[in-house]
């Protein structure tokens, strides 16, 4: 599973840098200013757990058993996909029922990142 954490987060933060780039260069006159700020919000916040992604893969490679730490990196994928999945749609399609997937995102961020501070002070 270390693998395909790391292998997951590096995917995701290419996709967050590219995506991004499209979004302040390609999209910067089709969209409207508060879209657009939607959309940079996406890939701020899929750049960041892409990162912590990494991180829980790097530790699953010295605690290979550690379940919850698994579940932390599940989290922050979850989170990746809903959070900044919906905002990067929403902002493109302005189909507003999208902001309601959004906060599911964003509860499976907070859960990972407590998860992984539990794992963290347990494996210490």
């Amino acid at each position: 599973m270390a693998k395909a954490f790391v292998v997951f987060a590096a995917i995701s933060g290419l996709l967050s840098v590219a995506l991004g780039a499209f979004g302040a260069h390609g999209l910067k006159s089709v969209l409207s200013d508060s879209s657009l700020d939607v959309y940079k919000t996406a890939a701020l916040y899929q750049i960041t757990h892409s990162l912590a992604l990494l991180l829980v893969g790097i530790m699953l490679y010295q605690l290979p058993t550690a379940q919850l730490l698994k579940a932390s990196g599940l989290s922050f994928i979850i989170g990746i996909v809903l959070f900044s999945g919906s905002l990067y749609i929403l902002s493109i399609t302005n189909i507003k029922i999208l902001g309601a997937i959004t906060p599911l995102g964003g509860v499976a961020f907070i859960l990972g990142w407590a998860m992984l501070a539990v794992s963290a002070y347990q494996s210490m």
